[in-house]
């Protein structure tokens, strides 16, 4: 098999022979068809993740096909397609696992981080973690919907919850993942305002080519006080900035893993019942959920096709803005 490694952060990947594993009694052996390249992935290449042994191979939007399987394994086929998410593992024991919220557990694993990942040909994955991938989406489409996709979905559902009820969203960071999100929230009669990188006249345009009602800069005001916000970017100055973009009682989610630290703002930004919440992961519920409903909306991915050795060059344009949707890599 090949994979792209990282040995270092700061370093290039480096593409490379490996043996190809054999899986164990619970896990899975794919071929990998698709996976999509997440900023997470540039936190961890960039040092802002710390690196989980080495070499590492990245990536958690995996798309395959089930070449092998684990003699505990029952549910899952060789013949399948399937998609591998970002918790890779949950222990299963831990007060969080238990209550159903293995999102959270005290001992997880992660595709791409603390195991493998999908910036190869093949890949091992345990089999409770996968989940199926609607007919509608192609290998390509599919691979962006597992992280992107998911996180959104997550963060959406817990801005309209934490807000009782969403008309106006705002959308900090139009990337992958705010480009799938702005047509579910279309398709649930949602009007939605990006929030680019000041300047950003190309970011802007295809916002609104995607569906918002309104695009501008991070350090523009909203036309109209919004019910929530969901900030994607990593800089956490734009944290008072939603705050303040958010009418009272509204909610502001921040969608990341990683995010700089968070400026001093006067309190009078969080008063008035606002709220303020972080993602952390997802469940396995959230895929089965949303891959589904997503299909059912019509969601299409806009992507950025890369084969695998060039997946320095994908994080570099992604690293530099220039990716508008999802970058993919394919083997």
């Amino acid at each position: 098999m090949f994979a792209m490694q990282l040995d270092q952060a700061g370093r290039p990947l480096a593409l490379r022979a490996c043996a190809t594993p054999n899986p164990g009694p619970t896990q899975v052996r794919l071929e990998v068809r698709a996976c999509g390249v997440c900023r997470t992935d540039l936190h961890l290449c960039d040092g802002e993740l710390p690196l989980k042994g080495a070499p590492r191979v990245p990536g958690h939007e995996v798309v395959g096909i089930v070449e092998a399987v684990g003699g505990k394994v029952h549910d899952v086929h060789v013949g399948d397609r399937v998609g591998v998410p970002w918790l890779h593992r949950a222990c299963g024991r831990c007060r969080f696992c238990l209550a159903g919220q293995e999102n959270l557990c005290d001992s997880p694993d992660f595709t791409g981080w603390t195991v493998d990942g999908g910036y190869a040909d093949t890949m091992l994955a345990e089999a409770e973690a996968l989940l199926p991938i609607p007919p509608q989406f192609t290998d390509t489409e599919a691979a962006p919907l597992l992280c992107a996709g998911l996180i959104g979905f997550r963060a959406w559902r817990m801005a309209c919850d934490a807000a009782g009820g969403v008309w106006d969203i705002g959308l900090y960071g139009f990337g992958a993942a705010a480009h799938l999100l702005v047509q579910l929230a279309r398709y649930s009669n949602q009007e939605v305002y990006a929030f680019t990188r000041p300047g950003d006249v190309a970011g802007m345009k295809f916002a609104r080519k995607m569906g918002c009602a309104w695009a501008g800069g991070s350090d523009a005001a909203p036309p109209k006080p919004l019910d929530a916000a969901i900030i994607f970017a990593s800089d956490g100055s734009l944290v008072p900035a939603a705050l303040e973009a958010v009418r009272k009682g509204g909610a502001v989610v921040c969608a990341g893993i990683h995010m700089s630290d968070i400026p001093s703002f006067p309190y009078e930004l969080l008063w008035g019942e606002r709220k303020l919440l972080s993602v952390a992961n997802l469940q396995r519920r959230d895929g089965l959920d949303y891959l589904p409903r997503a299909a059912r909306a019509g969601v299409k991915p806009q992507v950025t096709v890369y084969p695998l050795d060039r997946a320095n060059e994908a994080l570099n344009d992604l690293r530099a803005g220039n990716v508008h949707g999802a970058a993919v890599l394919q083997p």
